[in-house]
């Protein structure tokens, strides 16, 4: 999988953009809130990917902050979200304004993106809840070591572990964990467990 790419910033046509990597251009869809915050054309930029592998084509996603990638990743593991209705909703709402309307249950902010109906923002509401919003929403959730603990929690969620095992392991770890430290503590709690 390409998890993040470095490079040259050649074209920019909302919402996609080409990266030179060392001479291999990507064609990269990114939301709004990535688009607007890019660099001049011909300056280097670095972004987190994601890439989503379908029959007929191969999408290459970017992020310039890995919690709006780990934001995206979440959407998609909602029922009806593909990566369009995804990238909408990142494009629509930031990262905090997002957090904030999920803590709030404001289906109303939602809807006003395109594409998300009002059923589609309760189920995002209710799926979202609790979930990805300690990740890219730190601000709101607060502190340095709840951002951590996220960043850990959804680490194991990546490697493939469920929310109850990632989270138990997580409120294992001490405080002051760094997130690799605390990766590779919580890696060996569920090995044990």
């Amino acid at each position: 999988m390409i998890g993040r790419l470095s490079g040259i910033l050649l074209e920019k046509n909302p919402p996609q953009i080409l990266l030179d990597v060392q001479g291999v251009a990507y064609e990269l869809d990114v939301p709004m809130s990535t688009f607007y915050n890019l660099p001049v054309l011909h300056e280097k930029v670095v972004l987190h990917t994601q890439l989503i592998v379908r029959e007929d084509a191969h999408l290459l996603y970017g992020f310039l902050s890995n919690e709006e990638r780990l934001a995206f990743r979440q959407l998609l593991k909602i029922s009806g979200v593909g990566p369009k209705l995804a990238l909408s909703v990142l494009s629509g709402l930031s990262l905090a304004d997002l957090a904030a309307a999920v803590a709030n249950k404001e289906a109303g902010r939602l809807t006003k993106i395109p594409g998300v109906g009002k059923k589609t923002a309760e189920r995002l509401l209710l799926e979202l809840q609790g979930k990805f919003l300690t990740t890219g929403a730190s601000a709101v959730q607060g502190g340095a070591v709840a951002s951590s603990n996220s960043d850990i929690t959804n680490a194991l969620l990546a490697l493939g572990y469920n929310e109850k095992e990632a989270d138990w392991a997580a409120k294992q770890l001490p405080k002051n964990s760094s997130v690799s430290d605390g990766i590779r503590q919580a890696l060996k709690l569920l090995s044990k467990s």
